[in-house]
């Protein structure tokens, strides 16, 4: 435990020394440097996470020094380490690693190889002191410096406007979030004196208010700080634009940090986010909504690496309904899943882009299946797990725990709402395994349209074999475990005995509509493309494309509701009104200057004829004096 903060210090190291040397370093020490640092880090993990276990899993904080003290705030740089947190950590790293390694094979020949590589690090660190952090002070230093990284990161290749633009889309509409967050650690400052996590989650109870107005706004400030991080409806813009940067960019933040930092925080907040009920059923509601939203629009992308994006954007709505309903073991596991087969997605994505020579348009490739069949594998590997397929893939345990845990919650808590959200979960997984198999169908089958070369190496397909066994029903097996950690940290959702069999049957049902969603999806892309052409190109299609390509037009509507404005605003300020304002009292005694100036004409009768009327003009103020005095 006393080398803890070594996670944190060796990723940390790596971008210092990529940072100070990135111009003179060679590609070879910049990977060395880039990997080695969070390979040690993740070495450190397993062994703290080693020790934490044979120690009887009992919570232990590490507090290193006072970061700063202003009156009786003194918030420190403090490390803690339980069940989640242990967790958190060693998916970051663990997948990290692996994401670092194939970077250091996708990246080779680009330029600003060590910058690429420094940014990477620095994430990391940022993402390992977000979930270690002991305070919420703490962890706001690690939010923002992953959405410093981000921006750094999905910008990386800044020649390009449109990638800038994409960068700066990225941090703005998170910063948004970031401020709600900010207005939530205010108020629970406010309520309990400090921003301990522990104190916090322990003291929850008792020092709030069920469902009182206070409660409901520190949960709901919370959630929408969550939500902006996670791209949940409405902070949800950024995410698809953020594939702007390079494909290892997209895996690390869609499968191992950003995006997961905002299902780390509700859980980790549970006790605050229980004290109001009201919000943790509109958690749900926005979970079940994005992922409809979502997996509408993965269903018409032309971008092989914004339909998985989408699909991001989808899996973390199943993760918020968990959340929601109070099955935080589930939400979690079903993230540690998703980093697995995400990242083996993007990753492969990865593989397929640059074996296409960096085209991204699925419908310019095709036949990839013999050019590239590991890749293929894969592909189909992380596809079935995105899909859910049943027992040989670890979405199937994830997924359906989720599904079964909101049925229960429909049948405990009495709420209509939970068995609507069950069923848009279902219809959810029936819209993955459309779009998934598109995916795999255009891109690998069919003829091919785009001459791909052969790619090869150990750093290209190692860390993909590494997360295609993980994506596999294997990861069934860390299902019990990873349930037996987190249950040191936060509550376990307890299913009722009889309740088992119709949440077992409502999970199956689940799975029987994916199976369905695949069959459909066979029959449309396979056998009857034509058809599906054919309607594509009608108005009503088109028009239907069009919604669910923009992502129902959110875009649109905040350029009108927000950016207009805005820049109407910036335009009018742009010429300094309140400068002009004050530019009035120098014209006005320029202008009695130039009056007074034009009487100065030299003719006596003008100046005697001034003079009687100035003295007739003070006789009459002398008078009215004199009556309003009477």
């Amino acid at each position: 435990m006393s080398y803890l903060y070594l996670t944190v210090l060796f990723p940390l190291i790596g971008f210092l020394l990529l940072a100070a040397g990135r111009d003179k370093l060679s590609e070879n020490i910049s990977a060395v440097i880039g990997a080695g640092s969070v390979g040690l880090s993740a070495l450190i993990a397993l062994i703290a996470g080693m020790e934490f276990v044979g120690n009887g899993s009992v919570a232990q904080v590490q507090h290193l020094w006072t970061w700063f003290s202003v009156g009786t705030f003194a918030p420190g740089i403090s490390l803690h380490l339980d069940g989640l947190s242990l967790l958190m950590t060693g998916m970051i790293t663990g997948v990290g690693f692996l994401i670092h390694i194939f970077a250091s094979w996708y990246m080779r020949g680009e330029e600003g190889y060590a910058r690429f590589f420094s940014y990477f690090n620095l994430f990391v660190a940022s993402m390992l002191l977000l979930v270690l952090g002991d305070n919420l002070a703490l962890l706001f230093l690690g939010w923002e410096g992953v959405g410093l990284c981000s921006y750094l990161l999905i910008g990386f290749y800044y020649s390009n406007p449109a990638n800038g633009w994409a960068a700066i889309k990225a941090f703005t509409v998170t910063r948004v979030g970031d401020v709600f967050l900010l207005i939530a650690l205010f108020l629970l400052y406010q309520q309990f004196g400090t921003l301990n996590i522990q104190y916090i989650v322990a003291n929850a109870a008792q020092v709030m208010t069920l469902s009182s107005s206070l409660s409901i706004w520190t949960a709901l400030m919370l959630f929408l700080g969550a939500a902006g991080k996670s791209a949940q409806i409405p902070l949800q813009t950024w995410l698809a634009d953020a594939m702007a940067g390079p494909t290892p960019v997209s895996a690390l933040i869609h499968a191992a940090t950003m995006v997961t930092a905002g299902v780390y925080l509700t859980c980790r907040m549970f006790a605050v986010m229980e004290m109001a009920p009201e919000v943790m059923q509109f958690i749900s509601i926005t979970g079940a909504v994005t992922l409809l939203v979502a997996g509408f629009a993965a269903l018409v992308q032309t971008d092989i690496k914004r339909i998985l994006a989408y699909s991001t954007m989808s899996q973390l709505g199943y993760m918020f309904m968990a959340v929601g309903a109070e099955a935080y073991q589930a939400g979690l596991f079903h993230m540690l899943a998703h980093a697995f087969f995400k990242a083996l997605l993007f990753l492969s994505s990865g593989a397929v882009i640059l074996a296409c020579h960096h085209e991204q348009n699925i419908f310019k490739m095709g036949g990839l299946r013999k050019k590239i069949p590991f890749v293929f594998w894969c592909f189909v590997i992380g596809g079935g797990a995105l899909a859910a397929l049943p027992i040989v893939t670890v979405g199937f345990f994830s997924k359906d725990a989720i599904l079964g845990a909101v049925y229960a919650q429909s049948a405990m808590s009495n709420l209509p709402l939970y068995n609507t959200l069950y069923w848009v979960g279902v219809g959810g997984a029936f819209l993955t395994s459309i779009y998934t198999f598109r995916l795999i169908w255009v891109v690998f089958f069919g003829e091919e349209k785009t001459h791909a070369h052969e790619i090869k190496g150990v750093t290209y397909w190692g860390p993909l074999a590494i997360l295609a066994a993980l994506s596999t029903g294997l990861g069934y097996f860390l299902q019990g475990p990873v349930n037996k950690l987190l249950a040191t940290a936060i509550p376990a959702f307890s299913i009722p005995e009889t309740l088992e069999d119709a949440v077992a049957h409502a999970e199956h049902l689940a799975s029987g509509v994916a199976i369905a969603g695949l069959i459909v999806g066979i029959i449309l892309f396979a056998f009857a493309y034509n058809v599906v052409k054919s309607i594509a190109n009608t108005s009503f299609g088109t028009g239907i494309a069009n919604i669910w390509r923009n992502a129902f037009g959110f875009d649109a509507l905040y350029h009108l509701v927000f950016v207009k404005p805005y820049l109407l605003i910036a335009k009018i300020m742009g010429r300094d009104p309140i400068d002009s304002l004050w530019l009035v009292l120098p014209a006005l005694v320029k202008s009695g200057n130039s009056f007074t100036s034009s009487r100065q004409t030299g003719l006596l009768r003008e100046y005697a004829s001034s003079m009687s009327l100035g003295v007739v003009v003070l006789l009459m103020i002398l008078i009215v004096i004199q009556v309003v005095g009477k």
